[in-house]
């Protein structure tokens, strides 16, 4: 089983928020995540990013990996 890190979107129409999530790589995009890591709001000043670091370096050093969106939200922050 591959896992991603990457993004799973909540929220009401037009008006997205989107939870950080350890999922398995094959899984639609809202399906069932293994741990949610954080969370992403785009319309806070500069987009407001809380992430668990302990929790995201713990899914790194078993072989997760980043998708390319919350790979770019996590070096902004």
């Amino acid at each position: 089983m591959a896992v991603k890190i990457r993004l799973s979107r909540i929220g009401k129409t037009n008006q997205p928020l989107y939870r950080v999530v350890a999922i398995d790589e094959h899984k639609k995009r809202n399906g069932q995540a293994i741990e949610i890591l954080g969370t992403y709001n785009p319309y806070k000043t500069k987009g407001k990013i809380e992430i668990k670091k302990d929790r995201v370096d713990y899914w790194i050093s078993v072989g997760a990996k980043f998708s390319a969106t919350v790979s770019n939200l996590i070096k902004k922050s």
